[in-house]
């Protein structure tokens, strides 16, 4: 069996699996590994994104130049991440993307490398941070996955937080 719960971390927020058993461990990290679990996030990103949906195919490595950050690297690992532009909101573009990978910080380096950076994310953003909100703004909204026992397709939602709503 599987439990899912809400993240801890107050600079990110959103669905996280957590296995409560070892046969749930692998059955997780099987359909993880076999790219069958559904990765959903909101994002709120810096300027104008165009076209209003897309697929950024764009290898993923440690940065060559800032060991402690991750970049789009020839020959880095694969990484693919699909967004639907859901709405534009004064100067910025609320986002719905999908993770058909699952790469280091895979959403923030893939949308700062199209040059529309998370709003607040002060590592892979423009400096320097005047959105107030104190971190970036990703939230992971959908979870999908095979219950571990039962087999059953587990599909799971999670609205924005207040401090994203307000903003």
């Amino acid at each position: 069996v599987a439990t899912v719960v809400g993240c801890e971390d107050p600079r990110a927020s959103g669905l996280m699996g957590v296995a409560k058993t070892e046969g749930a461990h692998r059955s997780l990290a099987a359909q993880i590994k076999e790219r069958r679990v559904t990765k959903g996030y909101l994002a709120l990103v810096t300027g104008t994104l165009g076209p209003p949906t897309g697929q950024v195919d764009a290898p993923i490595a440690r940065d060559p130049h800032h060991r402690q950050r991750m970049a789009v690297v020839v020959g880095g690992r694969e990484a693919r991440t699909h967004y639907r532009v859901l709405e534009q909101l004064g100067g910025c573009s609320l986002l719905e993307v999908y993770l058909e990978t699952g790469r280091t910080h895979q959403v923030r380096v893939h949308l700062a490398y199209l040059g529309h950076p998370l709003l607040g994310d002060a590592v892979y953003g423009k400096r320097p941070d005047k959105s107030g909100l104190g971190r970036h703004f990703l939230h992971a909204h959908h979870l999908g996955f095979q219950h571990p026992s039962t087999g059953q397709p587990i599909n799971l939602k999670s609205g924005l937080p207040e401090d994203l709503a307000e903003v």
